[in-house]
């Protein structure tokens, strides 16, 4: 006669145990959610206040209108920004051959500049827009990172982006 043998009972705590984790996982993500929300909010708006309540280094410059100057006039200088080996030359011809006087060649302060951009001097932002129709450039902003030590002497800057 044959018995058979009684089966190891399970383990039921250890299913248990899983769903329990689960659902304090997903009780801690809540709180992390809600707690968030509740901290990133006040914390957002004081730094929007203060941020309008401080003036930008543009907006503390005192700018006055000047007259266009020719492009045979305006002094470009011409960074790299991207880190590639000939960008900011292979720049400066195009400045060039678009008619502008190009002041320096090197580069930027810092690399990672995704885009191109022109910056100028308080004062000239006609002569950046010019330059950047003639370009193609499409970010045209005052010294934003630059110090207007950094340009030379030149109105503008075209810092070369990736």
């Amino acid at each position: 006669m044959e018995h058979a043998l009684p089966t190891p009972p399970s383990h039921p705590w250890r299913t248990i145990a899983v769903v329990a984790a689960g659902i304090a996982t997903l009780e801690l993500l809540g709180l992390v959610i809600v707690g968030v929300a509740l901290i990133a909010k006040p914390v957002m708006h004081r730094a929007r206040a203060e941020a309008a309540a401080v003036p930008t280094k543009h907006q503390q410059t005192t700018t006055r209108i000047r007259p266009l100057l020719p492009r045979g006039s305006t002094s470009v200088t011409v960074l790299n920004g991207n880190g590639r080996s000939g960008a900011a030359a292979a720049q400066a011809s195009r400045v060039r051959a678009r008619g502008y006087l190009v002041g320096d060649v090197g580069n930027a302060p810092r690399m990672g500049y995704g885009r191109s951009v022109i910056m100028y001097r308080g004062g000239r932002r006609p002569e950046a827009l010019r330059l950047a129709r003639d370009l193609g450039i499409r970010l045209v902003t005052p010294l934003d990172g630059l110090r207007p030590r950094d340009l030379l002497g030149a109105q503008l800057a075209v810092v070369v982006g990736g």
